[in-house]
């Protein structure tokens, strides 16, 4: 694959607040395969993560870190980046991936999004100056756009949120990153979905200082800045490594429409040993 990825024709709809817009925008043409070209930016983080502790000076060393860790969804963030380069508009309405986070960012990192192929698979690296090892990947997935059902397990409560301001188009414009893609096209950056995630682990489920872990991310609509949203979410897993961890599955709602949904994971403690 050689770093590149294919992405096939696809139908889409702009959703808005109330309702889906009356129409439809269609590719009438494959997309030919498209180079992931690498990229770098200093990490920083947005004043609303010192609600966790971790993302702070005081918290990430009463962790036993030098200093704050980078939100793992700015980290994502900035591995968008390069899809959104790559695919435009396409990658908001119809991209897919997992993004992993192996290892900690620390505020004010360089961090360099480098595209390679694993195994077949088209993934991005973010990676540190005197790291052999990326501190996450984020690998690009095939999918038909259908929405997963929850799973079995606890549910949460629903939250609502108004997609503007921290939660519309300039998520990564914020933490630095100059691409005005969402921003020109008046599209949420798909950043805010796993940020959605992290508010229902911070407000239901996390105690004290906590990890982001991993999450699968499916778009399944682009959505105007501007929507309401509501988050369904429920608790499909809870196991000890490194702490308490929970697996929540989620949908994320404009009207009738599940615009992206996720299988999102979060060390909830990190002093819980499981004895």
């Amino acid at each position: 694959m050689n770093g590149a990825r294919k992405l096939h024709r696809i139908e889409f709809c702009q959703v808005h607040a109330d309702s889906i817009a009356g129409s439809c925008l269609r590719e009438d043409a494959e997309m030919g395969a498209t180079e992931l070209s690498p990229w770098s930016i200093t990490a920083t983080n947005l004043p609303e993560h010192a609600r966790n502790p971790i993302h702070t000076d005081d918290g990430g060393r009463a962790a036993g870190f030098p200093g704050a860790l980078v939100a793992g969804v700015t980290v994502y963030a900035y591995l968008c980046h390069v899809p959104l380069v790559a695919f435009g508009a396409q990658w908001v309405t119809s991209g897919a991936c997992e993004v992993r986070f192996r290892r900690p960012v620390f505020d004010n990192d360089l961090v360099c999004c480098e595209p390679a192929t694993v195994e077949g698979d088209a993934m991005i690296c973010a990676m540190t100056e005197g790291n052999e090892q990326p501190r996450a990947t984020l690998t690009l997935l095939d999918f038909d756009q259908q929405v997963p059902d929850l799973r079995n397990g606890d549910d949460l409560d629903d939250i609502v949120v108004h997609l503007n301001d921290s939660h519309g188009s300039d998520y990564a414009l914020r933490a630095g990153d100059e691409l005005e893609l969402c921003t020109r096209l008046g599209l949420v950056h798909p950043a805010v979905w796993p940020d959605l995630g992290n508010q229902v682990m911070h407000t239901q489920l996390a105690r004290g200082s906590w990890v982001h872990t991993r999450s699968i991310i499916r778009h399944h609509a682009a959505v105007e800045v501007g929507a309401i949203a509501t988050v369904s979410s429920r608790v499909v897993n809870r196991f000890f490594a490194h702490g308490e961890r929970a697996v929540i599955d989620v949908h994320i709602r404009v009207g009738d429409t599940v615009v992206a949904s996720l299988e999102h994971e979060a060390i909830i403690d990190l002093t819980a040993t499981g004895g």
